[in-house]
């Protein structure tokens, strides 16, 4: 299939960062709003917001992220953001998407973690009723903070479940912070029914992903470490969990040294439920059609697999059964018509 013929295949997104994925549009009208000045030129701009590679790892490719932050510190900034990422998406048939922030980043001018949370969900909605697109919102805690601090964002963020959020992550640096560290506030989380997918397996650390699902996780963020310890496949199929797959980003950080160790393979031979994401759309500087057209030239991959990694997807999105009824007849109906 060609670009043109990806991008207009109906897709669902389950892992994509807001602060990572704002378009440079976007960027120079919240510098503005901010009164913070940033280059003239496209190519300087992307210079401060993308990843130049090659990049030594995770840790440097984190380091785009300080450029954004003090961007989306007013609620009409997070408003915009959340509103700029849904047009992106839709522009390229995204159906539904879950847009991951932390509430924590963006308190230095006076926000409540509450009234963070609601200005992202106020922007989700206002590009939903703009573009037709289905979304929900995800809080991110952050490993780098004490569990306190993100027990607060998780409160912070209960009243709004089934409003605009779907759950909860962790993300943040996974080589320093295990997931063993964080067991106080993924227990608050889910004593709150909070759902919650983890990051992990995204820095050669295949125990991560096995702690993550022990501690309740349904999804799994990244989960590339898989290919080093391949027993691990049986454990996450037994449980059901969805790995939330991210290749250029993986490519990026070293996450995979080469694609041959991608575990691609792995997911496909064990029927692991999985799904294609872009993590970060700017930082990465990608897209899902991106994506999707690095599987299809490095694996293969086929509409048909195409079409179930969407089914994948869909069963594990954090919203209503009806929706996941509703988008799964559509996506059936859509790549069957494709053949």
């Amino acid at each position: 299939m060609d670009l043109k013929t990806l991008q207009a295949l109906p897709k669902v997104e389950l892992h994509c960062h807001l602060d990572g994925s704002l378009s440079l549009k976007a960027i120079r009208q919240l510098a503005k709003m901010a009164q913070i000045p940033v280059p003239e030129s496209d190519q300087a701009l992307a210079q401060l917001t993308q990843v130049q590679e090659p990049i030594a790892n995770l840790g440097e490719y984190l380091e785009k992220f300080d450029f954004v932050a003090p961007l989306l510190q007013t609620k009409a900034a997070l408003k915009l953001a959340a509103f700029d990422v849904l047009e992106q998406a839709a522009a390229e048939n995204v159906q539904y998407i879950e847009i991951r922030f932390a509430p924590a980043f963006s308190l230095d001018q006076g926000l409540s973690l509450g009234e963070t949370i609601a200005a992202v969900i106020d922007g989700l909605k206002q590009g939903e009723a703009a573009f037709g697109i289905h979304s929900n919102l995800l809080v991110c805690g952050m490993r780098q903070l004490d569990n306190a601090a993100n027990i607060a964002a998780f409160k912070a963020a209960v009243p709004y479940l089934h409003q605009g959020l779907g759950g909860v992550d962790f993300a943040g640096n996974e080589a320093d912070f295990p997931p063993a560290d964080l067991k106080p506030a993924i227990a608050y989380a889910r004593t709150q029914g909070l759902p919650l997918t983890l990051h992990a397996g995204e820095c050669h650390c295949a125990h991560n992903i096995y702690e993550s699902i022990h501690l309740g996780a349904t999804r799994i963020g990244h989960g590339t470490a898989l290919y080093e310890q391949p027993d691990l496949a049986a454990y996450i199929k037994a449980h059901h969990a969805c790995l939330e797959l991210c290749l250029t980003s993986n490519l990026q950080t070293k996450a995979v040294t080469n694609i041959a160790d991608y575990p691609y393979d792995l997911i496909r031979q064990n029927q692991l439920q999985a799904c294609i994401n872009t993590d970060n759309r700017t930082v990465s500087n990608t897209t899902l059609t991106k994506e999707y057209a690095l599987f299809q030239k490095y694996f293969q991959t086929s509409a048909a697999t195409f079409l179930q990694f969407n089914l994948d997807g869909i069963a594990a999105a954090f919203c209503a059964p009806a929706l996941k009824a509703q988008l799964t007849r559509q996506f059936k109906a859509a790549y069957q018509a494709l053949s």
